[in-house]
């Protein structure tokens, strides 16, 4: 403020022949000795006289303070009743921003609403959501907590604990707090406390020597080293420090180098810091310039006068930080500002009464503050100074860290900045911070985040920051932030990761596919082997075993057989409309005619050995009309059934997404009731051929067919009968070739229970394939022939 006010005294361009004096009171960190201050400025006397005005010449201007947010409360109201200006250089707490309560308030530093900003924004740069609190007990420091707990919270933050403290508090009850705090994961503590109060806290820290936390400062806090035992200083070692913004003076390290008792005697303060900075005792001197009787002052510790401040560098000059120094400065320039548009002030242009001006012999301070509320001014580095509504000065914060090299020196580096005015980002050159211990940049969580996959579950009674992680389900996906699991689109599904959605597979029975080949290779096998056996009816149709046995159905049998195997194809490959349409109905009908073949090979073998008596009326049915008229009428309603049902709801191809893990490709079969039907109906045939050849397996006979027929309709029945839940049971392209495996195995164990022993006696038993063999033995009648 001295250093502001010679400058503008030698300045001719600001208050011209006007000289700006100054009166020092000191609150002591006391609001009671705040006020008596304010009362003894207002009335003029040394001892306050509230309400009386006692002043020799005119009032004071203004009053430039107070540091703290507690002390300028009290001040504030009573300054504000008369509508005396007031700057603060350091309170910041927003309440004083409200003009009805505080009408004559201003500041150069902006409202601690920003600094919960730049706060909460420190804590999400550095990945901090595990935070503690420490604030000073008072209304003050528990509101400012508050605010700032909000502002950690909102940034997705979570305080772990919000602790007080005081410069009343008891050691112990210090000590209690610290070993509270020294048990608590939390890496990051917030210290939201004047340092007169922290004391106390900072040296209980390193006496019980908790030296694993990052302390961050917020702006109520100076470091001021000369204040703390050095056993302390190994605390600060690390930590963060948040301050108002400050530049350059000017003029002001030399201003301070030639500080000097013998240049500033009325200086009470000088001979107080000279002795501190050098430690020496100055010898106290009579008139005559004789050393005072008694003053044993040892010589080597007195202080001398060639003694110079130019290559000092202690603590005591707390040159680390000087951003209260800075807006003192702008405080008293925005005084000096105020004062010489009064004085410039032209009658009939001002802004009082018939456009009156206030006048410089004269000062009213109310008057004053009309003009400095609207001062806009720029100072000597161009940085442009106003007051807004709300009496606050644009403002921004400088981060610094505190880096100690050695026990005896211990500096404060700044390595970022916020500005509101040039973004919302905080600015921060991480690699110039020195952290206490690590080169890494500190943790303080109170869960880890959640590997990709995952999602956070909140653990119960914790904050928001405690949680747990749980696997995504599959076909979910999340990041390491999220709260819940995203289900992947019907055509995607998640990695093994669970980090992202990846587009489906195709399910499909195809020939590419090593199942598909096996079907395939499997049903062509087997129509070569059906069609190699019709070639042996063919060549023996004159033989008795051939004849015997109805060669007409035997021919129409291998050729159903063949055509089942062949419709295995139709289930292969990508669906299309022709293949879904023709799948089901081909196979049905073909099956259909295999079993009707069987059945009425099965009634004639039965109606034959009952017509064994030419008299028996049985005979009338060994005609050629009975077998074709029992395979016609079988075919026919399945026939009937696969016309409705292409008709009425024909299969179609479609992508079924509802699948896990592909998109299954598959023939929809339309209306499913029709599907049924036809498994149904082919279901009652094969029963009713099963009993019929069942009950006629004991006729006698060197070769009865009845006994073939049965035991190829249970391998049949049985076939189908474990397809049902096989079928029900699989998806995709599984499902498909359970069906084609049942038909294979279905339509083989027709052709080996039936052909395959027949063949064995045409080819290798020919001794056996005779008239007289079957006579002799089995009873057949001449008559059964085509």
């Amino acid at each position: 403020m001295v250093f502001a006010i010679n400058e503008i005294n030698q300045n001719p361009e600001l208050l011209p022949n006007i000289s700006l004096g100054f009166w020092i009171l000191d609150s002591c960190m006391s609001q009671s000795r705040s006020l008596r201050g304010v009362i003894s400025l207002l009335s003029g006397m040394q001892r306050p006289v509230p309400g009386y005005s006692c002043q020799p010449q005119s009032m004071p201007a203004g009053v430039i303070g107070e540091l703290m947010s507690s002390i300028s409360l009290p001040m504030a109201r009573i300054l504000g009743l008369y509508h005396f200006p007031q700057v603060s250089y350091g309170s910041s707490l927003s309440t004083l921003s409200n003009k009805l309560q505080f009408p004559s308030f201003l500041r150069t530093v902006p409202a601690n609403v920003l600094q919960i900003t730049a706060l909460a924004r420190l804590m999400k740069h550095f990945g901090w959501t595990w935070i503690g609190i420490i604030t000073s007990d008072d209304d003050v420091g528990v509101q400012g907590g508050q605010d700032i707990k909000k502002g950690v919270d909102k940034n997705g933050g979570c305080v772990a604990f919000m602790e007080k403290i005081h410069l009343s508090y008891s050691f112990e009850k210090i000590h209690r707090v610290v070993r509270m705090i020294s048990g608590y994961r939390v890496r990051v503590v917030i210290i939201n406390s004047s340092e007169v109060h922290t004391k106390m806290f900072i040296e209980a820290l390193a006496s019980e020597n908790v030296t694993d936390k990052v302390l961050v400062f917020s702006e109520s806090f100076t470091l001021t080293p000369g204040l703390f035992r050095k056993q302390a200083w190994k605390t600060f070692n690390g930590s963060i420090a948040l301050s108002p913004h400050a530049t350059d003076m000017p003029g002001f390290i030399e201003m301070l180098h030639q500080l000097h008792p013998s240049r500033t005697q009325d200086d009470i303060f000088i001979k107080v810091f000279w002795e501190k900075v050098f430690n020496c005792k100055w010898r106290e001197l009579n008139d005559s310039g004789a050393p005072v009787a008694g003053d044993h002052t040892v010589k080597s510790d007195s202080c001398a006068e060639n003694q110079t401040l130019v290559n000092v560098d202690t603590p005591f000059f707390e040159m680390n930080d000087m951003s209260y120094s800075y807006h003192t400065y702008l405080a008293v320039y925005a005084f000096a500002h105020a004062l010489h548009t009064l004085m410039s002030c032209k009658l009939g242009q001002g802004p009082f009464i018939n456009g009156s001006c206030g006048s410089i012999q004269d000062i009213q301070p109310w008057q004053v503050f009309s003009y400095l509320k609207h001062i806009n001014f720029k100072i000597k580095n161009g940085e442009n100074i106003f007051f807004d509504a709300n009496g606050d000065a644009p403002g921004a914060y400088d981060i610094r860290n505190a880096q100690m090299f050695t026990d005896d020196e211990i500096r404060l580096v700044k390595v970022g900045h916020f500005d509101p005015r040039q973004g919302e980002d905080i600015h921060i050159n991480t690699s110039a911070i020195l952290w206490s211990g690590s080169s890494q940049v500190p943790r303080s969580v109170c869960s880890d985040p959640c590997p990709p996959g995952s999602r956070k579950a909140a653990r119960e009674g914790e904050p928001a920051c405690c949680y747990d992680c749980l696997p995504c389900s599959q076909g979910e996906i999340a990041d390491n932030e999220s709260l819940t699991c995203i289900q992947c689109p019907d055509d995607q599904w998640s990695n093994q990761k669970h980090d992202q959605c990846i587009p489906k597979g195709i399910d499909v029975l195809s020939y590419e596919g090593i199942l598909g080949r096996i079907l395939a290779v499997s049903a062509m096998l087997l129509t070569l082997l059906t069609s190699s056996v019709l070639c042996v009816f063919i060549k023996y149709r004159d033989t008795p075993i051939v004849k015997a046995n109805n060669r007409g159905l035997s021919y129409l049998l291998l050729l159903a057989l063949m055509l089942c195997f062949l419709c295995s194809f139709v289930f292969i490959g990508h669906p299309r409309n022709v293949t879904c349409m023709l799948r089901q109905v081909v196979f049905g009908i073909v099956f259909s005619i295999c079993v009707s073949t069987v059945l009425a090979k099965t009634i004639i073998v039965v109606i034959a050995f009952k017509a064994t008596n030419p008299n028996s009326p049985a005979r009338k049915w060994l005609g050629s009309k009975t077998p074709w008229s029992i395979v016609c009428s079988g075919s026919l309603i399945q026939v009937l059934v696969c016309i409705i049902w292409l008709l009425k709801s024909p299969p179609f191809p479609e992508l079924n997404k509802s699948s896990s893990e592909k998109i299954i490709f598959e023939c929809n079969e339309g209306a499913a009731i029709f599907f049924y039907c036809m498994m149904g109906y082919m279901g009652l045939l094969a029963t009713i051929s099963f009993i019929v050849a069942f009950l006629s397996r004991n006729l006698p006979g060197s070769f009865n067919e009845a006994k073939l027929i049965t035991f190829s309709m249970l391998v049949f029945v049985s076939v189908w009968i474990s397809f049902i839940p096989a079928y029900l049971s699989t998806r995709g392209k599984y499902m498909v070739a359970v069906e084609v495996f049942a038909i294979l195995c279905s339509s083989a164990g027709l052709l080996c229970c039936i052909f395959l022993p027949k063949c064995y006696i045409m080819l290798l038993k020919p001794q056996n394939n005779t008239k007289g063999h079957l006579v002799g033995k089995v009873h057949l009648v001449n008559d059964i022939r085509k």
